[in-house]
């Protein structure tokens, strides 16, 4: 049993421990409440904690705080897609999960599912659509002529299902793919018409996965935040040997991404042949009560505090090096 001296060191040892939330990404609002309910578990379990807005000269409070490692809880651009990451390693300040290289890939659902369908994993088929390009009726026509009609567009590196569609004809196309532009480059899947999984990873291990059911055409920002008609199945109703396989993709994927510490692989469940099928990584997912990865860690036994606790765990590994030092931080 841990005496209250051990405890009280062990607490010691996290040091002052900035919670960075917030920011000017389009997914700010989520980060907030993210941000917060973390703040809140730490304080909980005795960590010497702060709130810092990642907006503004933020940068300076690191600073004037004397803060010993950052738990980033920013959704998004400049918090999930490695810039955060990259800045912290050169401050030397630890922080949670995936380093700057790995955060970057896994952001950029062009280049990640590049990468899982050169090592082999099952994605759905896609083309790119440039931010500048004009996307007029001709070029609609043509990617239909290889994709099908029934399509996803997505901002290539937006999370939250921000700025993306599901369109099922030609003129949909064209709005979508202009919504799109407003954010990024534009990824244009091809549908697959199945279930929707995620699996959580946290330290390595799969947590259990979660079966999202919604009436909406999609699981898109609405039902994600706003909707009480959402369903969340965990257990999502695979049998053992299905659940087995979906972990063991889920951990190898991320791996793949060179992601660790924790996050999350969202996968598609073709109707037709079972297959599970990739459709993107997480490695800043939501942290509120009623976020996935919580979800997933009740079933699996670990409550809200604890799982915090073992996500601020990751700031105490070893990061790999950011493309502007030359060797590893300790």
């Amino acid at each position: 049993m841990m005496t209250v001296n051990n405890k009280e060191n062990r607490l010691a040892g996290y040091g002052k421990v900035a919670v960075l939330l917030g920011g000017k990404s389009s997914e700010r609002d989520i980060s907030l409440l993210s941000g917060d309910a973390i703040y809140q578990a730490l304080l909980s379990k005795g960590i010497d904690a702060i709130k810092i807005d990642a907006k503004g000269e933020w940068y300076k409070t690191l600073s004037e705080q004397n803060i010993d490692r950052v738990f980033i809880a920013l959704h998004g651009r400049d918090g999930e897609d490695g810039v955060v990451q990259g800045f912290l390693q050169i401050l030397n300040i630890p922080y949670t999960g995936s380093d700057t290289a790995s955060s970057a890939l896994a952001m950029n659902k062009q280049h990640s599912k590049q990468i899982w369908k050169h090592l082999g994993f099952s994605t759905s088929p896609f083309e790119m659509v440039i931010q500048t390009q004009n996307f007029d009726l001709e070029s609609a026509k043509q990617l239909v002529g290889r994709l099908g009609n029934e399509l996803f567009v997505k901002p290539v590196r937006e999370g939250s299902s921000v700025g993306m569609s599901k369109v099922i004809n030609l003129n949909e196309l064209i709005t979508a793919v202009k919504l799109a532009q407003k954010y990024d480059d534009v990824l244009i899947e091809k549908f697959i018409d199945g279930k929707e999984y995620t699996v959580s990873i946290l330290n390595g291990m799969a947590l259990p996965s979660i079966r999202m059911v919604t009436p909406n055409s999609f699981y898109d920002y609405d039902a994600k935040y706003c909707s009480s008609a959402t369903e969340y199945f965990c257990p999502s109703g695979l049998n053992e040997e299905e659940e087995s396989a979906l972990s063991h993709s889920a951990v190898n994927a991320f791996n793949a991404l060179g992601c660790s510490g924790w996050g999350r692989i969202d996968f598609i469940r073709d109707g037709g042949n079972g297959e599970f099928m990739l459709l993107e990584a997480n490695t800043v997912p939501g942290m509120t009560h009623a976020s996935l990865v919580p979800k997933s860690a009740r079933v699996a036994g670990i409550d809200f505090s604890e799982l915090v606790m073992s996500i601020l765990d990751t700031s105490l590994t070893t990061k790999k090096v950011s493309c502007f030092q030359g060797e590893e931080n300790g």
